[in-house]
């Protein structure tokens, strides 16, 4: 038996897929956040668009210090502290796309679960699809590369 499941397509207008950060931190493609996460239609445009205004958010508070160390050596953005490169990318650019990309997918995860509920539903999503604490680990991990920190993750007994 086969079985055809449509997922709703996510149209974005140019003008609507940019989403403005604070102009220390980078602006971000709607887009691209999209396509990282493989997110689909499902999550509407304006929702979506808030839940990556809340991880925006959220990554650029943990980056808090960073920042401010950074601007008070006289860089005006991320973009401008130095850092090696790769795909002709600052790393810090790319490691904070992951970071906002990963907590996103982890809210969209959260908010808008699987249609099949059930018990044998929930096990496949499980086996195919990284649950909401993998990806926030991997925003932690991103948030930890740029900090410059360990991935150091110590569980109390």
């Amino acid at each position: 038996m086969s079985s055809f499941i449509a997922t709703a397509p996510a149209a974005t207008t140019p003008e609507a897929d940019r989403l403005e950060n604070d102009g220390w931190f980078p602006d971000l493609s709607l887009t691209a956040l999209r396509a990282a996460g493989r997110i689909d239609g499902t999550v509407p445009p304006d929702r979506f668009r808030e839940l990556a205004k809340a991880a925006a958010l959220s990554v650029n508070a943990r980056l808090r210090e960073f920042r401010a160390g950074n601007e008070g050596a006289g860089y005006l953005s991320l973009v401008s502290v130095p850092s090696s490169r790769i795909g002709g990318e600052s790393r810090l650019l790319v490691l904070y796309r992951r970071a906002v990309a990963c907590l996103l997918k982890a809210d969209v995860i959260e908010r808008y679960p699987d249609f099949d509920s059930t018990g044998s539903g929930e096990r496949r999503a499980e086996e195919q699809e990284p649950g909401a604490d993998r990806y926030r680990r991997d925003a932690s991990w991103a948030v930890s590369d740029i900090n410059g920190l360990t991935r150091t993750v110590v569980e109390l007994i």
